[in-house]
């Protein structure tokens, strides 16, 4: 098995200068940095717990991991069976259930990727391998519910 091991750092910039000294004392916002990156990642919380919306939440950033892993496997797999994509979108939906305790987790999320192919006779097999992405995605394989996708694929005009 070969390991793989990752980094990041996270600084709470949401002090107001009280503090946590309430709930409402302090801002959620916070910086995420990763070694070599050129920008930090500038994020709170959602806005229902009050985040700042102009800011990305960990929940956005979570569907945003799964539909670029899904999406980087499979233009991979697109390469290795010579279906020629030359366009790739995606809009990803969570859906998360919160506890009366606060707790929570997502129960389900849904991909949509509409994908550009140059050749007619490659639909059924680019339309097949998004399982096989899916299969293979690191990110979905870390989650303990389906990651489900609705794609379209259409031929290039």
């Amino acid at each position: 098995m070969k390991l793989h091991r990752y980094n990041t750092s996270l600084k709470w910039t949401g002090n107001t200068g009280k503090g946590t000294s309430g709930y409402q004392a302090y801002e959620r916002n916070h910086q995420i940095n990763a070694d070599g990156k050129m920008h930090p990642i500038m994020g709170a919380s959602d806005p229902s717990f009050m985040g700042d919306p102009t800011r990305y939440n960990p929940e956005e950033l979570f569907l945003a991991s799964l539909s670029a892993c899904h999406m980087l496997w499979y233009l991979h797999l697109c390469a290795v069976h010579q279906i020629i994509v030359t366009e790739y979108t995606d809009h990803a939906e969570g859906l998360m259930e919160e506890d009366a305790n606060g707790a929570g987790r997502f129960t389900a999320v849904t991909l949509y990727p509409k994908v550009k192919v140059m050749e007619a006779d490659t639909l059924d097999k680019a339309n097949e391998l998004h399982e096989e992405a899916n299969r293979m995605c690191f990110i979905a394989n870390s989650c303990n519910f389906k990651i489900g996708h609705k794609a379209t694929i259409v031929i290039k005009e």
